[in-house]
């Protein structure tokens, strides 16, 4: 009786699926109270034990992966693979190929032998904008004869490696990477290391499996995973990936297959080759059908009726493509009816019945012409490329950031690179890597100054501490950065008041520190070049408007270092009012939560620093009062 249990995991009801769990854990129980020397199992039982132990490892493969709903623990899954290895190092006669055990451990490849693809793998079509996939859902109703909506699958493209694996009655045979399309490089040992890709099929009610079935999906390294390896590879003096996609088509043709096992990687299925055995109507059908047998779908996948909700859906993934764990770098519409699809046909390299329709490229290469310092306003001296500008998305990049001299130094950037840069997250530009090959040898590495390039003063860089910072505090590029952080929205949202008035207020003599904003003039402001009296009667009302900010919009516009929004935002909540943050203690700045000692520190000295106590007091003078928001 106590196996009628564990083969439950190939029923699909809800009572069945409470069974499996509860007799996993019977399972757990009984197993490992047993030792091996002194099992009294008769050889048929030990064999039926491992065969089970495959069954229930294999559908607990498919709840974690595929189905994202795993029962059991992960210490109870590796005690279920630990019997499981037991059994199979006692008795090897009865190891199957396709066990849960056998994904590593087999020598490095020599090489990849050539296969050919039974289909081809065919590119895809693109549209370039919205206005193109009308065109094309036009081009399709044109053909099919068709005056309503035509029933669309929409999917995610994953920025990956496309391959295909080959399933014999239900068991993994082979897996190639797309390659040209019709012939492809034989990966098969190297497939079988990634954990989402089954070696079995799991049966379904039926009971009877595909003879043979082609499954198509894409490879791929989320972004953790991505960011581990390369932060690896960085202390091992290794040259970085450029991208998830890179890393990903990097590992799965490694010609040792424990070096791609190590390199976590996933993969999405969508869509097939050659299926003997089984015939599906829609695509859809086909891909719930992969998820039943344990091939791991996008669970982004919609059914989009029309090219109207094909074009919503896009713009709703667009959005938040940021968010997701792993990179897409577009969509891809198919024709969801498989009748209508073999209609349509195949042009020469690409399906008349689908389309990718990509994002903007987050990549671009370019050239470093300069590397130029910029001092901010706690004096901290910040390296800046000056690129040949270049198009990124939508948005023209000239200047990257590259925070401090280590990390020059650990990319080995120098002027005149040929670099990679990637608009991370769609907003902040990003050198990812120096393309070595592309140099030239006329390159001159960049070094730091020992002075600060604004006023001269020499640069101090403290125990601990990353950056290099100008020790003169009457700095004028730290002033004007600081003012510009105290007018900031996040700040006291003077709006109005940029950089070239500014300088206009300093080189005038009317702005010495921010308390002198709140003593401006109308006439003083007329008297500047470029404004007039209208634009001075705004800026005073902006002004005017500013002077009753939360504590939470005044601590952040001081300028206090190590105090940004969400920390500003936890002090203000803690302590309610000013008065109270500048009578604390150290100690009672530690123990905030978030607030840590570096932080702490640096507001305990702010508000004991007799030079930032007397522009506080101008500021109080001269009308600003901290609200108290109801």
């Amino acid at each position: 009786m106590k196996y009628l249990f564990i083969y439950a995991p190939i029923k699909r009801s809800f009572l069945m699926k409470l069974l499996v769990t509860t007799a996993t854990l019977l399972i757990l129980l009984f197993f490992t109270s047993l030792s091996l020397a002194q099992t009294s199992s008769t050889l048929d039982q030990l064999r039926l034990e491992m065969e089970t132990l495959r069954e229930v490892i294999r559908y607990h493969n498919k709840l974690y992966y595929v189905d994202n709903n795993p029962v059991i623990s992960d210490g109870e899954y590796d005690r279920l693979v630990q019997r499981l290895k037991a059994l199979e190092e006692e008795h090897p006669e009865w190891i199957t190929p396709d066990s849960p055990t056998q994904r590593v451990g087999v020598a490095p490849l020599e090489g990849f032998r050539a296969v050919r693809h039974s289909v081809p793998m065919l590119s895809l079509a693109k549209a370039r904008n919205e206005e193109e996939l009308r065109d094309f859902d036009k081009r399709l109703k044109e053909v099919l004869g068709s005056h309503g909506d035509i029933e669309y699958v929409f999917e995610p493209k994953i920025d990956g490696l496309a391959i295909e694996v080959v399933y014999e009655n239900g068991i993994l045979t082979g897996g190639l990477t797309r390659g040209d399309g019709v012939i492809g490089e034989d990966a098969t040992r190297n497939v079988k290391t990634i954990r989402a890709i089954p070696l079995k099929l799991m049966k379904q009610e039926q009971g009877v499996l595909p003879a043979r079935l082609e499954a198509r999906g894409e490879v791929y390294m989320d972004k953790k995973a991505f960011a581990a390896l390369n932060e690896k590879r960085g202390c091992n003096g290794e040259e970085l990936f450029a991208n998830p996609r890179n890393a990903a088509a990097g590992s799965l043709r490694q010609k040792d297959p424990g070096v791609t096992a190590q390199r976590r990687l996933n993969v999405f299925f969508f869509g097939s080759g050659t299926v003997e055995g089984r015939q599906f109507s829609t695509h859809w059908e086909k891909l719930d059908y992969f998820k039943r047998v344990g091939l791991r779908v996008n669970p982004l996948n919609r059914i989009c009726h029309g090219m109207d909700e094909v074009i919503a859906q896009f713009r709703k993934l667009k959005n938040t493509r940021d968010s997701l764990p792993y990179e897409i770098d577009g969509v891809v519409v198919k024709v969801n009816n498989l009748r209508r699809q073999e209609e349509l046909g195949n042009a020469a390299e690409a399906p008349r019945w689908a389309i990718a329709y990509k994002f903007p490229p987050k990549q671009a290469t370019t050239t470093v012409k300069d590397i130029q310092i910029q001092v901010g306003r706690t004096g901290a001296l910040t390296p800046v490329a000056i690129l040949e500008p270049v198009e990124i998305g939508d948005v023209r990049v000239s200047r990257v950031g590259l925070h401090n001299q280590g990390e020059i130094a650990r990319k080995d950037i120098r002027i005149g690179d040929t670099v990679l840069v990637e608009r991370a997250g769609d907003v902040i530009p990003d050198i990812v890597k120096v393309i070595l090959s592309r140099r030239t040898g006329t390159e001159q590495p960049f070094v730091f100054p020992r002075q600060c390039p604004v006023c001269g003063s020499p640069v101090v860089r403290q125990d601990g501490d990353a950056v290099y910072r100008c020790g003169n505090s009457l700095c004028p590029a730290k002033q004007m950065a600081g003012f510009e952080h105290f007018v900031s929205r996040q700040g006291m949202n003077i709006r109005g008041v940029g950089p070239k008035l500014m300088v206009q207020l300093v080189q005038a003599g009317l702005l010495q520190d921010v308390g002198d904003f709140y003593g401006l003039t109308r006439e003083q402001l007329a008297s500047l070049k470029g404004m007039g009296d209208k634009s001075a009667r705004n800026i005073l009302q902006a002004i005017e408007q500013s002077r009753r900010p939360t504590l939470e919009r005044f601590l952040y516009a001081l300028g206090i270092r190590h105090v940004g929004e969400q920390a500003a935002h936890k002090l203000a909540s803690h302590f309610g009012s000013l008065e109270n943050l500048e009578m604390a203690s150290e100690g009672d700045l530690n123990i905030i939560p978030d607030i840590g000692p570096e932080t702490a520190r640096s507001l305990y000295d702010y508000f004991r620093d007799p030079g930032h106590l007397v522009i506080l007091r101008k500021l109080f003078d001269k009308g600003v009062r901290i609200v108290v928001p109801k």
